[in-house]
């Protein structure tokens, strides 16, 4: 069975960072591209940032281009999301997935909540 764990939420004031995790199981994790997603309230769920399976390409979207690194470690089939410069915008649930189509079924997510 496939699964993904996301962990590393929390509360954090503009400014701040968080380090966000995801732990896969069931799968060859080298195989696959993955990603990061979220999930604003009242809004689609959006690509954040992709990295390739070996992790030599990453890709970001425009609005957290330059404060957001992702990166994975094959050996602990993990996949982390280091956010720094946080904005309130940021806020959402934070989702790890295969990329560039999701096809592992989505874990419980992680809240990131950016509040002074």
């Amino acid at each position: 069975q496939v699964q993904l764990v996301e962990s590393g939420g929390g509360l954090v004031q503009p400014g701040g960072s968080l380090r966000l995790s995801c732990a896969a199981s069931g799968l060859f994790f080298n195989s696959y591209s993955m990603a990061w997603y979220r999930q604003a309230p009242g809004k689609e769920r959006e690509l954040v940032a992709t990295v390739s399976s070996g992790a030599t390409v990453t890709n970001y979207a425009d609005s957290v281009k330059g404060r957001f690194t992702i990166s994975r470690d094959n050996a602990k089939n993990t996949v982390y999301l280091q956010m720094n410069s946080l904005k309130p915008e940021d806020t959402a649930v934070y989702y790890c997935n295969a990329a560039p189509l999701p096809w592992i079924g989505w874990g419980q997510g992680t809240q990131v909540t950016v509040s002074s």
